[in-house]
């Protein structure tokens, strides 16, 4: 099937700018809930440490969880399942790899 002449392909997603507007708009409703939640953590903790730094390193981090949601939605809530499965039995998930397999394919990638 021939595509319309005026198809462009979607463009791969961007990471959203470390703002919580940005990074809200990403995420599900479910999600949007646990980013508030741990948002007025933070705000409440920042207050009493007048310090920035939890509430940079929680942006980063939700940063990338919204990132992977653009991606591939429902991502962030299938790892935890799969977290979740490994603590519960303590054993990985069939056709999973050990650490030190997945660190030699890091090496092996970083040598090519």
């Amino acid at each position: 099937m021939a595509l319309p002449m005026s198809y462009e392909p979607e463009p791969d997603p961007v990471p959203p700018p470390a703002e919580p507007g940005a990074i809200r708009a990403c995420l599900s409703n479910q999600m949007c809930y646990e980013f508030d939640r741990e948002w007025d953590f933070v705000i409440e903790q920042a207050k009493r440490t007048h310090s920035l730094t939890d509430i940079e390193e929680m942006l980063l981090k939700w940063r990338h969880i919204a990132y992977a949601e653009l991606k591939d939605p429902g991502s962030h809530y299938r790892l935890m399942a799969k977290a979740e499965q490994i603590l519960a039995t303590g054993k990985a998930p069939e056709g999973s790899i050990s650490g030190e397999e997945m660190l030699a394919r890091i090496r092996a990638r970083f040598d090519s």
